[in-house]
């Protein structure tokens, strides 16, 4: 802890302030009374000194921060401090030197009030990751002020304090989504279900409702009577969920990277299908491809897609599709459900994601996800009122056509598309997901 000199307040400077212009109007009307003027600076600097020596002195303070949080979500920081020989009640004022990922301002700032029962000073501040990965918190100052108001104390401590920021899991524990899960035909319990998937389980009695595809006709013709197959759902398809981070994926939406928006999608869709039965891998790039974990075939190793979804790092450059789609194709040995979040500016830009996506529909079923540009939209459909915003309408509109152009040549490709805005991805993602593995089209 480094101790600073005892320091005015903002109520000293004021009374100085105020003491210049009549300090000037005594010396104009009575030159002989000018002594008074630097005396009264005089006074002024020994009530400082004065009042900053009652302010107290700091016994002991803590700093109470969160090993873990989410990206997007609040996270509190508290400062308690304790400080001996302090007449004043006035809240300590307390600064962070914290990581831009907690605070883009790269600082916070907190009041902590005294507390009576404890005999402390106490104060929380809100911070919002807006990034993830490791955020320290470097350094603290508190100071506080005397009886006065007009000297007080700082003091500065150097800290190795970090926060782990991980991506935003509020979806999964949704009580939504932990509802649907009990219901679901795969829940929490594996259980079979009826006349779906491909993998034959049993014979049932033919039921009006039912679908007629399913008789089986040789043994309804032994028993004379109508008989169904039940089949077992699909399980141990392999999906992987591949993430452009390159510059695009970088920008804001709604407040966050899309990175961070596809992440938390991707993550809830994950939990879903290692319920299902299913197994599950993550795959990033940009420039090259930056991750590749191994599939995870079980609900309780979710923490390892977690983890690693956590390391996905932003990148302020174009994603070399070219290469890192090959390499994705070269490690999968059998047809899977290929999951790519991307985005892109340009058509001219997306013709090598085009034409690589393109190659991977041959072998796997793949699905594109992108979020819808809302100010894209905003600004075509807004009214325009000069020739500026006329011209920004047209450059709009013209933007979400090629954009439009990109996603029917990917239709064509045979790609299947989902665009939405980030705040319903994730729901169109696992309805589409249960959509798949309803129809048995991965397998």
């Amino acid at each position: 802890m480094r101790p600073f000199p005892l320091v005015p307040t903002a109520r000293a400077a004021w009374l100085a302030a105020l003491a210049a212009p009549l300090a000037l109007v005594i010396a104009a009307a009575a030159p002989g009374a000018w002594v008074i003027a630097p005396a009264a600076g005089v006074a002024l600097l020994v009530l400082v000194l004065l009042d900053g020596a009652l302010a107290g002195r700091i016994t002991d303070w803590r700093l109470h921060a969160p090993a873990d949080a989410e990206v997007g979500e609040p996270l509190s920081v508290a400062v308690l401090a304790e400080i001996a020989g302090r007449a004043a009640r006035a809240p300590v004022e307390v600064a962070l030197g914290v990581d831009p990922r907690l605070d883009p301002s790269g600082g916070a700032r907190l009041l902590a009030p005294y507390d009576r029962a404890t005999g402390t000073w106490h104060g929380t501040a809100a911070l919002t990751p807006s990034r993830r990965g490791t955020a320290p918190i470097e350094r603290v100052w508190l100071r506080w002020s005397g009886p006065l108001g007009l000297g007080a104390r700082q003091v500065r401590h150097e800290l190795d304090r970090a926060i782990r920021i991980w991506p935003d899991l509020a979806p999964v524990r949704s009580p939504e989504l932990q509802a649907f899960l009990r219901d679901a035909q795969f829940g929490l319990i594996t259980r079979r279900i009826r006349g779906e998937g491909t993998q034959f389980e049993a014979l049932s009695e033919y039921e009006p409702g039912m679908d007629r595809r399913r008789i089986d006709w040789k043994a309804s013709a032994r028993h004379t009577r109508l008989y169904a197959r039940e089949n077992e759902s699909e399980r141990n398809n392999q999906i992987v969920f591949a993430f452009d981070c390159g510059q695009a994926m970088c920008e804001p939406v709604g407040g966050l990277p899309r990175i961070d928006r596809a992440v938390t999608a991707a993550l809830t869709a994950s939990y879903l299908a290692l319920k299902g039965g299913d197994r599950v891998a993550l795959f990033g790039f940009a420039r090259r491809p930056e991750l590749s974990t191994p599939f995870v075939g079980d609900s309780r190793n979710f923490h390892r897609l977690q983890r690693a979804a956590a390391g996905l790092d932003y990148h302020a450059e174009e994603p070399n599709f070219t290469l890192a789609l090959a390499t994705l194709s070269a490690r999968l040995q059998r047809r899977s459900l290929i999951v790519l979040f991307s985005d892109f500016t340009d058509p001219t830009g997306a013709e090598l994601m085009i034409e690589s996506v393109g190659r991977l529909v041959d072998r796997h079923l793949v699905l594109f996800v992108t979020m819808e540009d809302e100010d894209l939209a905003a600004m075509s459909a807004a009214e325009p009122e000069t020739l500026d915003a006329l011209a920004t309408a047209v450059t709009a509109d013209t933007l979400l056509r090629q954009r439009a152009l990109v996603l029917r040549r990917l239709r064509q490709r045979g790609v299947d598309i989902i665009e939405a805005p980030w705040d319903r991805i994730g729901y169109r993602l696992i309805d589409r997901y249960l959509e798949i593995k309803r129809a048995e089209a991965i397998g």
